[in-house]
Formats: structure tokens, sequence, C-alpha cells
């Protein structure tokens, strides 16, 4: 498969429309016109993606965080991020990045997170806009954004809501701000994966009960406590890294035998002690 005609299956889950301003998405290394045979799905362009996507002799990697992201100046070993870069085109390998556009596209991060807390009556959270994707059906016109608001499907305490998030989503540990102050069960929440510090405001404005999210400081976390709404930080990779099997699945029943898909290993950044 010529690496545009994949590029177009991928535009048609989450276009590139849907992305934020100061992102960057799509193509960000390598020619489209390149035959593409072996795919690896990684969070990160980090070295172990890397390495890994050599090993494997795959002709794409398709990342969710973008490997280029501030302006590069020079393209040497004196920049770990253009050394990854010459390392991937050293051995031909594309590079793909789908950031705020999957985070925000319909039927993308959000709804999948939304989806693994069985959240009912679901609405965006910060809408961003509209855009017209092809399903099914044909085309339509569907609103975008980030996060989702929704009701679980009974009331908890903050403390059993944070449980449950450890358990759908796998993960080692969770930081709860707000336990103290809430003391009565929660019903209606919000879910924001990626970093949710700017989604305070929007989730408190919702009227959301609990917030869950990532990368959540003290001030954020406290100041949202403040406000009677509990914020459950699950990490920025916690909440994210869905990205793997959902891509998995996606390109697998897109493009069947024709293209061989990998995904990274799972492995948290943070270890606590």
């Amino acid at each position: 498969m010529q690496c545009s005609k994949l590029i177009e299956i991928l535009e048609q889950l989450a276009p590139e429309a849907c992305a934020c301003d100061w992102d960057n998405v799509g193509l960000l290394a390598g020619s489209s016109k390149k035959e593409i045979k072996k795919v690896l799905i990684a969070l990160d362009g980090d070295e172990s993606a890397i390495e890994e996507a050599v090993r494997l002799g795959a002709d794409l990697l398709l990342t969710h965080h973008p490997l280029i992201f501030k302006p590069l100046k020079r393209i040497n070993d004196s920049d770990f991020i253009a050394e990854r870069l010459m390392k991937l085109i050293r051995n031909d390998i594309c590079c793909y990045a789908m950031h705020t556009n999957f985070d925000a596209a319909p039927g993308c991060m959000a709804d999948a997170a939304a989806g693994k807390m069985e959240l009912q009556n679901t609405d965006i959270l910060e809408k961003e806009g509209s855009v017209t994707i092809e399903r099914s059906q044909g085309f339509t016109e569907l609103p975008f954004g980030i996060g989702k608001t929704g009701y679980l499907k009974q009331p908890l305490t903050v403390r059993e809501l944070a449980g449950l998030v450890k358990e759908r989503f796998g993960l080692p540990f969770v930081t709860i701000y707000g336990e103290q102050d809430i003391k009565e069960p929660v019903s209606f929440v919000g879910i924001s994966p990626g970093a949710g510090s700017g989604m305070i405001k929007p989730a408190l404005k919702a009227g959301v009960q609990v917030l869950i999210t990532g990368d959540i400081g003290y001030h954020s976390g406290t100041d949202a406590a403040a406000n009677h709404m509990a914020v459950i930080d699950a990490g920025h990779y916690g909440l994210e890294y869905l990205f793997l099997e959902f891509m998995e699945d996606f390109l697998k029943k897109k493009t069947g035998e024709e293209l061989e898909v990998y995904k990274a290993d799972v492995r948290f950044p943070e270890t606590f002690l």
C-alpha cells in the first residue's frame, strides 16, 4: 500500500482539520510515495520505538505524539530529536503523527476513554467545531472537541471511582485531588486524556463532579478541589496508551492482510517508590 493511500485511511478516521493550530500532525518524515508493508504503532517516537521499527524492518512508524514538535534548525547528532529523525531517514522509515486530531476527532481518543469507563449520555467536554467525516453510511458532519462528559452507571465515592479508573486502564497508580472535600457519591464526570490542566475550567463550567485526566499540578488540583470538583490524575501516558490497541484494531480492520501491523509494548515512563 502506498503511503499516500494509508494517509487517506488515517485522515478518514482523524482529519488533520481536527488538530489544534499549535500542533504538528501528519507525515513528519519520509516519502508519501513509499510502499508501506509494515507499520509499528507507538505513543511516542522515542529511542525504543525507533529501534523497534528498525528491528522489525517497519516502513512506517505511527505515533500519537509528534516526533517533531518544535522547529529544528539543524539536522545533526547534536540534538536527540534530530538524531532520531536521521535514524528514521537512514532506514527509510516514514513517520506519521496523529496527536490532537486523534484527541478531538469523533470516535477517537475521548470516545474510547469514555467507553472504557462505560460513561452514559456522553457529550463533548470542550467543543472545537464540526468536521465532515466519511463513515459507513457516507459523509456526515459531526462535532469534535477535547474530552467527554457522561454519567457513571451508578454513583461512586471519589475513592471508588479512582479505583475503577486504575482497574479499567490498567494503571499502577493514580493521584486524587479533592477526596476530602467531596464526601457525597458522584455520578457526572469528565474525562480528558493527556495534559488536563487546561480542561479544569471547561469541566467546572460543565458542572462535572470529577475530572479524570493527566499532568495535573498541585495548584491546578487544589484549585479544582476548592471549587468542589475532584480531579483524578491518571497520568499522561496512563490514559493515552489506549492509542496503541485502538489503532492496531483500526488498521487491521481497514487494511486486512495488506499490512503487517505491530504495536509497541506498554511501558509506563514513571516509577513510584
